[in-house]
């Protein structure tokens, strides 16, 4: 028992000397704070703070992009790549200049300095959000429907950023989202979806026809899509009754024709057999 206590001081004070030896030759890795989220709107500009209390001259300062792969984005005292023309150095701090979505993602600054136990490495990391204005959405209204059937129209922007919150409006007057809130028309079968964009008409009416249009918005901005119109038309049924007495009517025809032809025998086997004699010798006499 004594032994096998002796044996775990032995390897716990190995472990500790190690530990020692390795914080001397390289020092030590800590982050700075905790990860900073900085948000900025499209087109404008921001800027990334590296939270370092010293700066001395023999400092050394990276900015890398991380992702699936890490590129450099101050790297030997200079601005790479496209940053290269559109942002600038202020102390440790990168500002960018006209930011769009694609710079957003996860940057990190390494900042490294010599000190009395070693390289001494601190990290920070900082995500970029980058909000967007919706585009115009993409409105899918039909040109027509029929009065009673289910009717769907369709809102969608695929740009904006968050997610933009949909409303429809009809001959530009805004529909609530409860259709029993006051609108203007009887029709209160409808039911709107401001996170997808559907109108849903459960059965149209035509009280419905008119034009319709839609908003996309967020936080950033709002945009509107070209209004359409959607015509509501009644079913014929005096038209579809006498198409159906029309077909009817043909149908007996052709069944009294057809009897008929039957009982004069045009339609027999034995007919058809004495036919069919009669042209084959007629084509052998010739």
């Amino acid at each position: 028992m004594a032994r096998s206590r002796h044996r775990l001081l032995l390897l716990l004070l190995r472990y500790l000397v190690v530990a020692l030896g390795c914080h001397r030759a390289y020092g030590l890795s800590t982050p700075l704070r905790d990860q900073q989220v900085v948000t900025a709107i499209e087109y404008q500009d921001v800027i990334l703070a590296c939270k370092y209390s010293k700066k001395t001259t023999s400092s050394r300062l990276e900015w890398k992009k991380l992702g699936l792969s890490v590129s450099f984005v101050y790297y030997q005292q200079a601005l790479q790549g496209d940053f290269k023309d559109r942002a600038e150095m202020l102390d440790f701090n990168i500002r960018i200049k006209n930011v769009t979505r694609n710079d957003a993602g996860k940057y990190r600054c390494e900042v490294s300095a010599p000190s009395e136990k070693g390289q001494n490495l601190q990290e920070d990391t900082i995500t970029l959000e980058v909000l967007v204005a919706p585009a115009v959405p993409s409105c899918e209204v039909p040109n027509s429907a029929l009065s009673g059937t289910v009717v769907e129209l369709r809102c969608k922007d695929k740009e904006g950023n968050p997610a933009p919150e949909y409303t429809w409006f009809k001959d530009g007057v805004r529909l609530p989202e409860s259709p029993k809130l006051g609108f203007q028309s009887s029709n209160s079968s409808y039911t709107i979806n401001t996170k997808s964009g559907t109108l849903q008409f459960n059965t149209v009416s035509k009280l419905d026809s008119g034009e319709y249009s839609c908003e996309a918005r967020n936080s950033v901005g709002h945009r509107k899509c070209p209004g359409k119109r959607m015509q509501i038309d009644d079913l014929n049924m005096s038209g579809i009754i006498a198409a159906v007495v029309v077909v009817a009517l043909v149908i007996s025809v052709c069944g009294l024709v057809v009897c008929y032809a039957q009982r004069k025998g045009y339609f027999t086997i034995e007919q058809a057999e004495d036919d069919t004699q009669v042209s084959l010798e007629g084509l052998w006499q010739t």
